[in-house]
């Protein structure tokens, strides 16, 4: 979700229908529907993404994730054949992500470049060609590049507390590559590289008082971060699912409030 508000945050014009269809498409078909999908293909016993003990899976659920995914292109297509073509390839990459025909989250750099390219870069192109005609393709990449940083900064931290488990179904991480203090550091950089080129976008594009709005939203995530990091070098067993949901629930929040706070301040100002 932060990731439609930066969007639609520098959107040079918006067409709020568009802009309520792709939200639609995207949080009520696409992102459900994908983990529904990857649900089915793993069978989680154990603590996985925001839940803590998964139910058993059946066959309905591939029918129902098959079913949205349907329902999504078919909306997508009344958004042009961009739009269509991104949502497919969204769809598309993450059932390779999970089909243990292929299985690309087994792989560690290319599952996680596969999620961040996926999440980040692609999700901001759709957004952005939903909501409006009215796009300079030049000055689009560096925010889409940041999309996928600040996504490429989180996700391994979800992977801290399952490495045993990911081994267990022949699933190894690029968390479980770097280990769990080296996945602190290397999320640490690629945050901080992203708060850079952010940084460099706003400036460019004369968004001062979007810079100081998402740096004050976003202290009580580098607060946690430094904290949860400080917290796990002295007790690995921090690096657990409670602590991974409070980081997860807090760093969304905080960023949607703050690409929120950044589309009113552009709208508005």
């Amino acid at each position: 979700m932060p990731v439609f508000w930066f969007a639609l945050s520098q959107a040079p014009v918006i067409d709020w229908a568009n802009a309520s269809l792709i939200f639609i498409i995207l949080h009520l078909l696409v992102y459900p529907s994908s983990n529904g999908y990857n649900s089915y293909m793993d069978k989680d016993t154990g603590s996985i993404g925001g839940i803590e003990k998964p139910l058993p899976v059946h066959k309905e659920l591939f029918y129902v994730s098959v079913a949205m995914d349907m329902l999504a292109l078919l909306l997508s297509s009344l958004l042009g054949w961009a739009i269509l073509v991104g949502v497919g390839v969204y769809i598309i990459a993450s059932r390779l992500y999970s089909y243990r025909g292929v299985r690309l989250k087994q792989y560690p750099v290319a599952g996680y470049l596969t999620v961040i390219i996926c999440q980040g870069a692609l999700v901001y192109f759709i957004v952005s060609n939903s909501v409006s005609d009215v796009l300079v393709w030049k000055e689009e990449w560096l925010p889409a590049i940041v999309t996928s940083l600040l996504i490429g900064g989180t996700y391994p931290l979800t992977q801290v507390y399952q490495h045993r488990q990911d081994l267990e179904d022949g699933v190894i991480t690029l968390s479980y590559k770097l280990g769990v203090r080296g996945t602190f550091i290397f999320c640490g950089i690629i945050l901080f590289v992203a708060l850079l080129l952010l940084t460099l976008y706003f400036i460019r594009v004369n968004q001062w008082w979007s810079l100081v709005a998402y740096g004050l939203a976003m202290l009580p995530v580098a607060f946690y971060f430094t904290s949860w990091f400080l917290k796990v070098e002295r007790d690995p067993g921090s690096a657990n699912f409670k602590n991974l949901m409070k980081m997860n629930y807090l760093a969304s929040v905080c960023s949607s409030i703050a690409f929120i706070g950044i589309l009113i301040i552009n709208r508005t100002g």
